[in-house]
């Protein structure tokens, strides 16, 4: 039976209900909860908006110096193995970074990476993306199920950060907040017997999740024009967010 929904009506502070991830654990539960993060972004397709974004941002860039992109909380390091993928089939030059504050994801995303040549040149690291050097200078920020563990006005100092340092632009996918999407996502975790971090927290990030006022206000707070960036629904539960300088 899908779980009963709660009053979904205002986004409810990261600090008022905790993930499990947002807590210490043991580095394999860590491991396993990325795991199935992953695979329910390949299930619901949560990648295309993503690599739309970069077909859209690259077109005009030419193909002869690498353009470094920067995925903050990376995790498990999924989404960035999927872009070094597609890099290659569509012969972009890429440099690629990978930041996130936990510890256990670098070691996550080394370890699923060990082996395959295409992801050695991917660079992890375990810092905060606002004052690690390797971070500074992207030329495009991308950040996946990253906004619903902040705060409103961490988000909108992470949106100023962005503003000011990728020079092409950023790309923000997070959860929609709504029933629909809390009921699917109660019933397929179930059906699928995924890790119980991830049954857990699935609804947790569902309920700090966001609908279109909630990023409209937040974009107010920031100081950047809502007509400077597209905010539409993708994938299965997804509301993103595109900016860009061209």
């Amino acid at each position: 039976m899908p779980p009963d929904v709660p009053d979904l009506t205002l986004r409810l502070d990261p600090a008022a209900l905790p993930e499990l991830m947002d807590e210490p654990c043991p580095y394999e539960a860590f491991r396993d909860t990325v795991q199935d993060i992953a695979a329910t972004t390949r299930l619901t397709r949560a990648y295309t908006p993503t690599l739309a974004f970069l077909q859209r941002a690259l077109k005009s860039q030419p193909k002869t110096q690498p353009v470094h992109i920067v995925d903050v909380g990376s995790g498990g390091g999924d989404m960035l193995r999927h872009i070094a993928r597609w890099a290659r089939r569509h012969n972009y030059p890429l440099q690629l970074t990978g930041i996130d504050l936990n510890p256990h994801a670098t070691r996550a995303a080394l370890e699923s990476s060990a082996g395959n040549p295409l992801y050695q040149s991917i660079h992890w690291q375990t810092g905060d993306v606002f004052t690690d050097p390797a971070t500074q200078s992207p030329a495009l920020v991308l950040s996946s199920l990253v906004t619903h563990h902040m705060r409103d006005a961490e988000i909108v100092h992470f949106l100023r950060w962005m503003e000011s340092h990728a020079t092409l632009g950023w790309f923000i996918s997070d959860l929609v907040r709504s029933p629909r999407s809390y009921r699917l996502f109660g019933l397929i975790s179930r059906l699928m017997r995924w890790h119980p971090f991830v049954q857990h927290d699935g609804l947790v990030s569902i309920r700090r999740a966001f609908r279109e006022p909630d990023w409209q206000h937040l974009l107010a707070a920031a100081d950047i024009p809502a007509s400077q960036v597209h905010l539409h629904r993708a994938a299965i539960g997804r509301l993103n967010l595109t900016r860009l300088r061209h």
